[in-house]
Order: structure tokens, then C-alpha cells, then sequence
């Protein structure tokens, strides 16, 4: 990583050097570029404000990637997080972004590849036990062969971006575990089936960035007591079809940008 001006100076140190990461000479101010990749999570869905120029990508300007960068004058932000995207998406579509003069990455990836949606519906609409079965099929993936699919991104992506600091922030459980859903409601059992999958995917991003030594972000404890359904929800339930169970602004603000706010400086 390179040594960077502004106060990320100290933070992106600490925090790279937790996983092995060793400084380059510094740059000037104003030379500094930020790459966003990832998915939905990356892209803002939920947060409104869509920027109509990136199509069907859904790319929000108040994504935690902008809400970063726009506390942070040194860097210039390069956000390609696209809607839906997967593993492969991210290495076919979004990798060509970075360059050795890329500074800082920050990636969320991974849902998709374990199906998270089509889990979701069928939790949403089938038994108890077919949403479980879902759910085990897709936590057991999590843990496993996506963690070596995930392991190889992060490969590519220090390839990419040699001099870059590179942090991964992971996935928040979805629901609460009290209060009641509009729309269609969700058993006890469907709402610990859903968040054991959200665990897998926390655990398994973390496991391939032990794998492949990368910052990795828990977004779990920041989530707690805010998932859909409760009291002070920070993530979108049922009334907004469109971006159902993905975090609302002020998960974006309260939640992902605050917490790499605070992992950075």
C-alpha cells in the first residue's frame, strides 16, 4: 500500500497492517484515486437516488462508497459496484477499473453467488423447513467453495492494484428476530434460517480474506438491532419491493459508511 496523505494516512496503515501490508513512497494530495466495487450492497440499493447514467447497475449517489469519498477531498472516487453482480461480474466487468495507481478498493461480493435472492423468495413463500433446507444448502456453500471463489478475487484484484489498500466489508444479518413484517410476515424459524445464511456469508468473506490477507469489515455488530422488521430498522422490508432486505440510507450512512469511516480515518 501506498503511503497516502489526509488523516486515512494513519487509519489505512493501521488497518492494512494488520494483514501483512507493507508502505510505498507517498503521493501528492489530489492524486489520490478510490475504486468501489462489489454488488447491491456495494451500489447503494435501498438508498434512493439512483444515478440514471448507470442503467440497470442501480448505483446510488449516497452508496457507502460516495458517502466515503466525499468525506475524503484527496481521493477521487471510481465507483463500478453494479446491481446484481457476482464473482464473475466483478472480475469480468469491474477488475479493468483498477491500475497501479489505484490507492484504495473496497469490494462487497458474494450474495449473489449464493443465491441470496432466490433464497429470500423462497423464504418468503414456501414452509418453514423448504426455507431451512434453502438456507443450510446455500450457509453450507458460503463456508466453502465460496471462500476459495472469494479468496481468488481478492488475488485479482491485488494484481490489478498492487499499491492498493484493499478492504472488504462484509454482509449484516437481514431481519429481526421481533416485530412484526408487513406484507408477508416471517416465522421465528424462517427469520433464524435467513440470518444463519447471513452469517455464512460474513464468515465465509472473512475466511477468504484470512486466506488471502485482506481488511475485512464485519457489518454484523453495526447491524445489530436494526434489521428489518424491528423497531429501528436500517434495512428495507417488504413495503419497498425493489430493494427488499438491502439496508435503507441510514444503513448506508449509520452502518457501511461509518464503519469504514472509522476503519480508514
Amino acid at each position: 500500500m501506498r503511503k497516502l496523505t489526509s488523516t486515512v494516512v494513519t487509519g489505512l496503515m493501521a488497518f492494512a497492517g494488520t494483514v501483512g501490508m507493507t508502505t510505498a513512497p507517498a503521493q501528492a494530495a489530489g492524486e489520490l484515486e478510490y475504486v468501489a466495487l462489489g454488488d447491491s450492497y456495494a451500489s447503494g440499493v435501498g438508498a434512493g437516488y439512483y444515478d440514471s447514467a448507470a442503467g440497470d447497475c442501480k448505483r446510488s449517489a449516497l452508496d457507502y462508497p460516495a458517502q466515503w469519498a466525499a468525506a475524503h477531498s484527496d481521493f477521487t472516487l471510481k465507483d463500478v459496484s453494479c446491481s446484481g453482480a457476482t464473482i464473475a461480474d466483478v472480475r469480468a466487468d469491474q477488475l479493468s477499473a483498477l491500475s497501479a495507481e489505484t490507492d484504495l478498493v473496497t469490494l462487497t461480493v458474494g450474495g449473489n453467488d449464493a443465491q441470496f435472492s432466490s433464497v429470500v423468495q423462497a423464504c418468503l413463500t414456501q414452509s418453514d423447513s423448504y426455507c431451512k433446507t434453502a438456507t443450510d444448502w446455500m450457509s453450507s456453500y458460503a463456508k466453502n467453495q465460496l471462500v476459495t471463489e472469494l479468496a481468488g478475487l481478492y488475488k485479482d484484484v491485488k494484481a490489478k492494484a498492487p499499491g492498493a489498500a484493499i478492504v472488504v466489508l462484509g454482509y449484516p444479518r437481514t431481519v429481526s428476530s421481533t416485530g412484526a413484517c408487513p406484507v408477508i410476515d416471517l416465522s421465528p424459524a424462517k427469520r433464524t434460517a435467513m440470518n444463519g445464511l447471513a452469517d455464512a456469508l460474513a464468515e465465509g468473506a472473512q475466511a477468504a480474506a484470512a486466506k488471502e490477507p485482506t481488511s475485512f469489515i464485519d457489518m454484523r455488530d453495526a447491524f445489530k438491532g436494526h434489521g428489518a422488521c424491528g423497531s429501528d430498522p436500517w434495512i428495507n422490508d417488504l413495503t419497498d419491493a425493489a430493494s427488499v432486505f438491502h439496508p435503507n440510507l441510514k444503513g448506508y450512512l449509520a452502518g457501511y459508511a461509518a464503519k469504514l469511516n472509522e476503519a480508514t480515518g
